[in-house]
């Protein structure tokens, strides 16, 4: 079927009380196992174009594939651009044929932040698909830290933009390899008290299991980011395949043998999502 935006999306898993997983690719083996999986648990799935991917395969190259990969799916494929931190870059996805932009204006003063993002939300409502942007400054493990978004501003930077999906920074971090610690509900149900919009939780990998799944069912998170744990599935596939048999060098068969695995790996992540989406 053809792409859908994020909208198309969140919306639906809005009203009826479960969230959609914005998986992270790196390349045509992971992408392609993503929309196997979502073709088993028959639910929605985004595919997410981020920096890294992008600074290995360029964004004309992957609107193509994440195309052919939604064309010939039975379930709704959302091409998002992930992190884009320019007008340029977002109008390049757009022109590339994603169907939804993420403005991240997260590290500017509020009022920048505001100003750059209501410029990509008119720029993707233009050209009818959505824009996600992002308000308190989500960190990186062993990094940068999170500087925690405030519900006010939240509000204020969700009406002033009309921005579609709004990522927040509740206790999650990018990159996180564990799951222990969690988000902090209090902080997110300050904002849904204050806004309408559907709230993105970046660095899903590191929430609880358990916590991603209730959340997804009784708050306005709708989006979860899941990038770690489904690269620590790859990369412990291929270190498998590759170590099994050293004098293998072709790297279409050893390549092959990533794709179950990273199947049952995202299955299990949106399995914990998505709820009664049919309902």
């Amino acid at each position: 079927m053809p792409l859908a935006t994020l909208s198309d999306v969140l919306q639906p898993a809005l009203k009826n009380g479960y969230a959609v997983a914005g998986l992270v690719t790196l390349g045509w083996e992971d992408m392609r196992a993503f929309v196997a999986a979502a073709e088993a648990e028959d639910c929605p799935v985004i595919l997410q174009a981020g920096p890294s991917c992008r600074a290995h395969t360029p964004l004309p190259i992957l609107g193509k594939m994440f195309r052919h990969l939604a064309e010939t799916a039975s379930v709704p494929v959302v091409a998002h651009l992930d992190h884009g931190y320019t007008f340029d870059e977002c109008q390049e996805a757009l022109d590339s044929g994603f169907t939804s932009l993420m403005y991240d204006g997260s590290r500017k003063a509020l009022r920048d932040n505001i100003a750059e993002t209501r410029k990509v939300a008119a720029l993707a409502h233009g050209a009818g698909i959505s824009c996600e942007g992002e308000i308190g400054f989500v960190g990186y493990d062993n990094g940068e830290a999170s500087a925690g978004t405030d519900p006010e501003e939240a509000a204020i930077f969700a009406q002033e933009t009309g921005v579609d999906a709004m990522a927040i920074s509740v206790g999650n971090v990018h990159l996180q390899q564990n799951q222990q610690g969690g988000l902090d509900e209090d902080r997110i149900m300050a904002i849904q008290a204050l806004t309408p919009v559907p709230l993105v939780i970046h660095g899903g990998s590191g929430v609880p299991t358990a916590q991603r799944q209730r959340l997804a069912r009784t708050t306005h998170i709708c989006k979860y980011n899941i990038g770690t744990e489904l690269r620590m599935a790859f990369g412990a596939a291929l270190r498998d395949a590759v170590t099994r048999d050293p004098d293998r060098f072709d790297r279409v068969t050893i390549l092959k043998e990533t794709h179950d695995p990273v199947i049952a790996a995202a299955r299990r992540v949106l399995h914990g999502l998505k709820g009664d989406l049919h309902a």
